[in-house]
Formats: C-alpha cells, sequence, structure tokens
C-alpha cells in the first residue's frame, strides 16, 4: 500500500485524534480508575466498527478493539492514565492548577493512546478497502504510571496471540527506544503494633513507626550490597498519625526493588523482606506485605525496531512555527537545564555528538531530527510494563517530540505544553509512523519471520511473570 495515502488517512483522522486526546487530557484520571477515558475509547472503537472486548482480564478499565481477520496479527498498545497532584493549565508558562488537588497528563498519555488509536483505525481502513489483510488489535492498557496494567494482562497470557507489538511514547526525541530496562517490584510493609500514651505508659506500646523507620535503615546498610544496575526506594505512606504524643501502631511502607532481570529483582527482594521481618522482631511488632505489582525487563527486538525506524524516518517531521518555537524556549526557561544529564555519547555517534549535545543540553529549543538508530544495548535503570509484552512477542517502541528538549519528565510544563499544538501535531506525526510500521509487518513475511526467529532466541529460558497468581490490580485510595 501506498504509504503517501497512508499518512493522508492519518490527516483526515486528525480531529478524531485530538478530540479523543483532549477528553482524556481533561478526564486526567489515575491508574486502574480511568473509567471515563475507557467508555471515551470503547465508544470510538465501536462507532469505527471494532470488535470490542471490554473487562479485558478481569481489569475493569482494560480493553481491545479488533479489525480484520487470520495473520499476520499486529498489536497497537494504548495508555491514558494520569499522575497525582499535577493539575495544570494548558499553555501556561507557570505554574497553574486548574484544581490544588487534581491530577494530571505529565507523561502525555493522553496523546499515547489517542495516536495509537488513530494508527489503528488507518490500517482499519486499509483492511476495509482491501489494500491490506490480516488482523489490527488495539489494547487499551491502564495503570502504567504505578500499578502495571500490562503485566497483569501478560500474566494471562493475552499478547501472545500477537506476531508483534509497537508503540511509542511522548519525548522531547524522536528516536527508537531500545535496549533494556530494569525488572522491578512494588511491595507494601504494613507493620502493626499497639498504641500507648507516649508519655504516661509508652512501655506498653509497640511502635509500627519505630519499626518503619529501623526497615527504612536496614535497607541503607544494604545499598553498598547490591550490584550497580540495582536500586531500592520507598514511601512512607501511613505514618500512624499526627500525633507524637501516640505510640503509632500503624505504619506502611512502600518499596520499589528493581534489578537488572525478574529473576534478580525477586532474590533481592527477599532481603528487603527479611529486613522488615528482623524490623518488626526488634520492635516486638507484627509486618505483612502485599505486593502491589511488577514489570519484567524489556527485551529488544531488533529487527522490528528497524522496521520503526525506517518509518521514524521517513516520516516528514512536523513543522514548528514562529509562535511555537517561542513558547518552547519560554517554557525551557522555567527549568533548570544545568540539572538534565550529560551528553550521551555513544562510540559509534561520535560523529553526531554535536547534534547529541544540542539536544541533552538544549540548545535546540525543538529537537527537529531523529537520532540514529544503533546496534548498542544500553541498560536502563527506569522500568515499564511494556517490558512483559516484549517477552510475549517481538515489541518496539520509539518517542516522538511532544514537548521541548530537556523538558523534566512528569512536570507541569509536559502536562501545559502537551495540550498544545505542539502535542497535537506529535500525535498525529506518530499515528502515520505507528501506522505505516503496521504495513510492513502485514506485508513483509521475512522481515517478520526473522523478528520472530530473534525473539524465539531471546526468549528461549521462558517468561516469569514478575507478580503472583494471587495478586490483583490495586486501586488508589
Amino acid at each position: 500500500m501506498d504509504k503517501q495515502k497512508l499518512y493522508e488517512i492519518v490527516e483526515k483522522k486528525a480531529p478524531v485524534i485530538t478530540a479523543l486526546s483532549d477528553k482524556i487530557w481533561e478526564y486526567a484520571e489515575l491508574s486502574m480508575l480511568e473509567y471515563k477515558s475507557t467508555a471515551a475509547y470503547v465508544a470510538l472503537l465501536k462507532e469505527e466498527g471494532f470488535t470490542v472486548t471490554e473487562n479485558l482480564c478481569g481489569i475493569p478499565t482494560a480493553f481491545s478493539g479488533t479489525f480484520g481477520s487470520g495473520s499476520p496479527k499486529i498489536g497497537i498498545l494504548g495508555e491514558y492514565d494520569a499522575l497525582s497532584g499535577l493539575s495544570q493549565e494548558p499553555e501556561a508558562l507557570e505554574r497553574k492548577p486548574i484544581d490544588p488537588n487534581g491530577c494530571g497528563q505529565g507523561c502525555a498519555h493522553h496523546l499515547l493512546g489517542a495516536a495509537s488509536l488513530g494508527a489503528a483505525i488507518a490500517i482499519k481502513e486499509a483492511i476495509e478497502a482491501g489494500e491490506l489483510s490480516g488482523t489490527v488489535v488495539f489494547y487499551g492498557c491502564p495503570g502504567e504510571e504505578g500499578c502495571a496494567g500490562k503485566t497483569f494482562m501478560a500474566r494471562e497470557g493475552i499478547f501472545k496471540a500477537l506476531d508483534a507489538a509497537i508503540t511509542w511514547h511522548p519525548g522531547d526525541t524522536n528516536e527508537i527506544m531500545y535496549g533494556s530496562n530494569a525488572a522491578c517490584m512494588q511491595v507494601e510493609y504494613t507493620f502493626t503494633g499497639l498504641a500507648a500514651h507516649a508519655a504516661g505508659n509508652p512501655w506498653s506500646g509497640r511502635s509500627a513507626l519505630d519499626a518503619a523507620e529501623l526497615m527504612n535503615v536496614g535497607v541503607q546498610f544494604l545499598r553498598e550490597h547490591m550490584s550497580p544496575k540495582a536500586s531500592v526506594h520507598y514511601s512512607i505512606s501511613d505514618a500512624g498519625g499526627i500525633s507524637p504524643n501516640v505510640v503509632q501502631p500503624i505504619a506502611k511502607l512502600i518499596y520499589m526493588v528493581r534489578e537488572e532481570t525478574v529473576q534478580k529483582a525477586k532474590a533481592l527482594l527477599k532481603r528487603v523482606d527479611n529486613i522488615a521481618k528482623g524490623a518488626a522482631l526488634m520492635t516486638d511488632t507484627q509486618v505483612t506485605c502485599r505486593q502491589i505489582d511488577g514489570t519484567a525487563s524489556t527485551l529488544s527486538n531488533q529487527v522490528i525496531e528497524n522496521v520503526l525506524h525506517a518509518n521514524l524516518s521517513a516520516a516528514p517531521l512536523p513543522e514548528s512555527s514562529e509562535d511555537e518555537i517561542i513558547y518552547a524556549k519560554q517554557l525551557r526557561a522555567t527549568y533548570d537545564t544545568s540539572m538534565l544529564p550529560g551528553t550521551r555519547t555513544y562510540e559509534d555517534l561520535k560523529v553526531k555528538k554535536f547534534v547529541l549535545e544540542q539536544t541533552v543540553n538544549g540548545t535546540l529549543p525543538i529537537n527537529n531530527f531523529v537520532f540514529p538508530h544503533t546496534p548498542c544495548n544500553p541498560f536502563s535503570p527506569g522500568s515499564t510494563d511494556v517490558g512483559d509484552v516484549s517477552w510475549l512477542t517481538p515489541t518496539a517502541q520509539f518517542s516522538a517530540v511532544t514537548w521541548p528538549s530537556g523538558s523534566p519528565g512528569h512536570s507541569w510544563q509536559n502536562v501545559s505544553c502537551a495540550c498544545t499544538s505542539l502535542g497535537f501535531k506529535a500525535a498525529v506525526h506518530a499515528g502515520k509512523v505507528l501506522a505505516c510500521t503496521v504495513i510492513d509487518l502485514l506485508t513483509d513475511g521475512e522481515s517478520l519471520a526473522e523478528a520472530r526467529k530473534e525473539f524465539a532466541l531471546a526468549t528461549a529460558a521462558g517468561y516469569t511473570c514478575p507478580i503472583p497468581p494471587e495478586a490483583v490490580p490495586v486501586v488508589p485510595d
């Protein structure tokens, strides 16, 4: 199929994409609470003629929309959850919450999901017109920000039926997201003690808060003895209360334990568990633990990445207007670029060093080029539930310029900018790249076979799900 024609289909659907993204930006629902967002997606999928499956894997805000029949069967992943505390007026150049206690799309998932669905609609129209054959499936994946929705879906094996899966993410660069990410376990520890008057009879009390603090101290000593690719971080989600004259009978901690692989993360988690037990013994309290979620390391599939990169390079980049460039410069002035990471220096990219420095140091207000795709396999200490999909089917993803260079992740700046023409252009551009990649995967049997071969070698040991069978998605309080 002529890809220029596909560009035109996506452009034609641009109002649909932006209208949907506007709704999701306005709803700004937290992980696993995306009920309005889900209803908007499901309604549009049905209107476009997709076969919709709701309550996917028993998750009320997970769903899929399928069109076509037979092989190949290609999945496009969408997300739509928001972050707490990031309510923000659009297009603003200062912190202006719409609701001081509200949520916001700090990762621009409103654009991520809308663009992915736009690509699925374009492929649907091509199949409907008889210009393509095969199946396209749009997956509505909830809870990426804190509940690992894709992991729960992967545990049920839902992605195994796919020949490949692709997705994208808003960012400040146009590039393939490759290499591996850390596996991650998120666990809640609850210490239970005995309340007492902190002055009158503290000897009668058993402080859960003491236990929590001792656990944190114990983990600090563990840090020296973890591998360089491991990290452990925590929050105190419940300190028992605000009254200092009470021996606190309850305390809760949430820990995230990251390591290179699921197996290594589980081994490190056991050590953290033992520290929690030791803290309970020292304070004569009780401790229970509950795994909230987990994500697997990400498997890179270079064949799919090459196909994706070819389409990312071929699709015309959005042209920034003078007003957009001025806005980007003004928004950049609101964050400290001196705190940005240092220049990325892959050995085989020395000729691109100047461009890389411009990108990372923010000389360019809006990055207007595509990064070259290299065969190196860097490790990222962050985690994503896309990793679990990558263990069940060949998977690749890319980032597209959505906000100014160097914009801080999960920031009010991202929320503000991602509801402007910069964000809308990024979504339409991403939709074109995704749709054209699906075309190649549906029509190029040789590349798909090579991708499956690479995938089979990488997954020979099998997928180890990071969450236990009894774990259920956690809905935020």
